[in-house]
């Protein structure tokens, strides 16, 4: 549905706006949801969601507006490796240690993400550095905004609804000012008008699939941790790469296949990292030992009675 929006004539430089009509809708649904499980009580103090509501808005506003110099493939492939700021700022955060798998995993999708940008920059009529440069800064709010929810939700023990009301409710006031400040809000309105069905609806289908998503990832959040939470959305994204090139006519060389194919592998390891949160250098060296013990077994004496 994001992809469909951004097909439209016109539609390019509608990001943010588009993240301001996806922010009111993600609000609205929060409320609805407040009120139908009658939380009234805010557990997580202000001051950390005016923070929190700041990176959702990097994170959404600058994944939204790179659509507009980037394929969407591309796009993808730069979300799944949020794996990589995610654990930095769980390192720098919230000190934790990660093992030779999870270091593993990171090379790997360094070197995919590599790769497929080249790709992209060769065969993309719409390539641009800026959208680089856009998706980059959305995955530096990545880094942060996972750990903060986690170190938060911990916390104070708030629930799902709460953190997705007042992220984006106040994420919505924040963007408001901006675009009504650069002049930005009223073009937004204006082409909106001109196709509703195809902007306020589309959206509405993009905003209420993204709402169910963003519950989910929560509850990944609290109970299996930020890093968690960034594998399995990153897996969830091989699918839609494969949808995209289906339902839309692009560009397409071998090269995204093999670089995409590296950072599944990248994904892989991670996930078999949670399998073996002690796997480390160690492990790597006992287990090859193991192999080599059983493939060359030494010969047994064979002692007899005379």
């Amino acid at each position: 549905m994001q992809e469909l929006l951004f097909t439209l004539d016109g539609f390019k430089p509608m990001g943010w706006y588009l993240t301001l009509v996806q922010f009111a809708y993600y609000s609205l649904f929060g409320w609805l949801e407040m009120k139908l499980k009658r939380e009234s009580s805010r557990r997580i103090p202000m001051k950390t969601y005016f923070v929190l509501a700041l990176l959702t808005l990097g994170t959404m506003g600058f994944s939204n507006s790179s659509l507009g110099y980037l394929n969407y493939p591309t796009q993808v492939i730069f979300k799944c490796c949020k794996l990589i700021p995610v654990m930095i700022g769980s390192v720098l955060l919230q000190s934790k240690r990660y093992g030779f798998l999870d270091v593993s995993a990171v090379m790997c999708m360094c070197v995919g993400l590599v790769f497929f940008t080249l790709a992209d920059s060769q065969v993309s009529p719409i390539f641009d550095v800026i959208g680089v440069v856009m998706i980059s800064c959305a995955l530096l709010c990545d880094a942060v905004i996972g750990n903060v929810q986690e170190k938060s939700m911990k916390s104070y023990k708030a629930s799902n609804t709460e953190v997705v009301l007042y992220s984006y409710a106040i994420g919505f006031a924040y963007l408001f000012i901006i675009l009504a400040l650069t002049n930005n809000l009223f073009a937004g309105v204006a082409f909106f008008a001109k196709h509703p069905v195809e902007t306020y609806g589309y959206a509405f289908i993009f905003s209420a699939t993204g709402y169910l998503g963003i519950q989910i990832v929560l509850t990944l959040v609290r109970t299996c941790g930020a890093l968690a939470a960034a594998t399995v959305t990153t897996a969830r994204k091989a699918v839609t790469i494969a949808l995209s090139f289906f339902a839309f006519t692009k560009p397409f060389t071998i090269q995204y296949l093999w670089a995409g194919c590296i950072v599944v592998l990248g994904i892989y390891l991670s996930v078999l990292s949670k399998r073996h949160k002690n796997f480390g250098v160690r492990d790597v060296v006992q287990f090859t030992d193991k192999i080599k013990g059983f493939v060359v077994k030494p010969k047994r004496k064979i002692i007899t009675s005379v």
